[in-house]
């Protein structure tokens, strides 16, 4: 039986601009965030996924706009709430404390002429005012011991911490509120591989103590087939994969997803050729007809040059797990 869900994105579009002029960076997405679950979102750079993020969160900055969808939040005691139409009021109150986000280049987010302190200790007293001083302390403390920093570093500046540290600090304040939702918009991007490695296996262990459900953006595949449960993959603004991230790494459907996934060595196994994807991303200004990654498609045949092809179960056997926009494997149940 599947997990309920906890936040579901249904047609959501989101332009840059408005009228003929408009760039439509997200295009009718549908996506799932289950209770517990890490959930990957990965496509190469112009793909939407940050514009997913930020637009989902409300958090578009000029010309951006939202130009239809919903954005369907599941409490624990209480109806489903769209977020796209809460008030201002209703949103501050529900971001942090509800849903949270690491920013890209995370490490940068924090304010320079400010102590880590009376960061941490801001964000506690916005959505908690009645709370005491000491008790806010207490919090702080207690968060930065949860991401493995020591209680004494409080009082440091951001530039007195190392770029890993900045990004533990930034996860503890998205976690200090105890919110149901993650998201991680390329939370590691500017760390070495050790230090990316050591943060997400304890982003994992934090996810399995406190319950909550991660969104984790990234252009890098890797990371997500060994720390996500499911994948989705973003290109030209569309999902146009999403599967169990086993069964997505021993078998993808989509070309694009099969070029991403022969795009990095594997650490096992034996030897095998990198092959890359040949061309570029789809301006979005002027999107190519039909299937938007035909021109750059090893398998493209008769209908990709024409046809939009849509997002749902494969027409095969048993495959029920997965949805794919592909006219090789074209859907016999779309998703809505």
């Amino acid at each position: 039986m599947s997990k309920a869900p906890v936040l579901e994105i249904k047609g959501l579009n989101v332009d840059y601009g408005l009228g003929e002029e408009a760039v439509h960076a997200v295009r009718d997405v549908n996506l799932t965030l289950h209770r517990g679950e890490v959930l990957g979102l990965a496509g190469e750079s112009g793909s939407g996924k940050s514009t997913l993020a930020y637009g989902l969160t409300r958090l578009l900055p000029p010309p951006g706009v939202i130009s239809g969808g919903q954005v369907i939040y599941h409490s624990d005691d209480g109806e489903p709430v769209d977020v796209l139409s809460l008030s201002n009021e209703d949103l501050r109150a529900f971001r942090w404390a509800e849903t949270s986000i690491v920013f890209q280049g995370a490490m940068n987010s924090l304010n320079p002429v400010h102590k880590v302190s009376t960061q941490l200790l801001d964000v506690i007293k916005a959505h908690d005012p009645t709370s005491t001083k000491a008790a806010r302390v207490a919090r702080a403390r207690e968060m930065l011991k949860l991401v493995g920093i020591s209680a004494d570093r409080m009082d440091s500046y951001p530039h007195q911490l190392s770029g890993g540290m900045r990004q533990r600090v930034m996860i503890g304040m998205a976690l200090a509120l105890e919110p149901r939702v993650v998201i991680m918009d390329e939370p590691t991007t500017a760390l070495d591989v050790v230090m990316q490695r050591q943060i997400l296996s304890q982003l994992i262990e934090l996810r399995e103590r406190l319950g909550f459900s991660v969104l984790f953006i990234t252009h890098d595949l890797s990371l997500l087939v060994e720390f996500s449960d499911r994948i989705a993959i973003m290109y030209g603004g569309r999902i146009v994969e999403e599967a169990p991230a086993a069964q997505l790494y021993g078998e993808s459907l989509h070309p694009y997803s099969d070029g991403l996934l022969h795009s990095f060595p594997a650490l096992r196994g034996p030897r095998r050729e990198l092959t890359g994807i040949p061309g570029s991303p789809p301006d979005t200004r002027g999107m190519p007809s039909g299937c938007s990654f035909h021109p750059r498609c090893p398998k493209a045949f008769e209908p990709c040059a024409d046809k939009v092809p849509l997002l749902g179960f494969p027409d095969r056997p048993g495959e029920q797990t997965r949805t794919v926009a592909c006219w090789l494997h074209p859907a016999h149940e779309p998703v809505s």
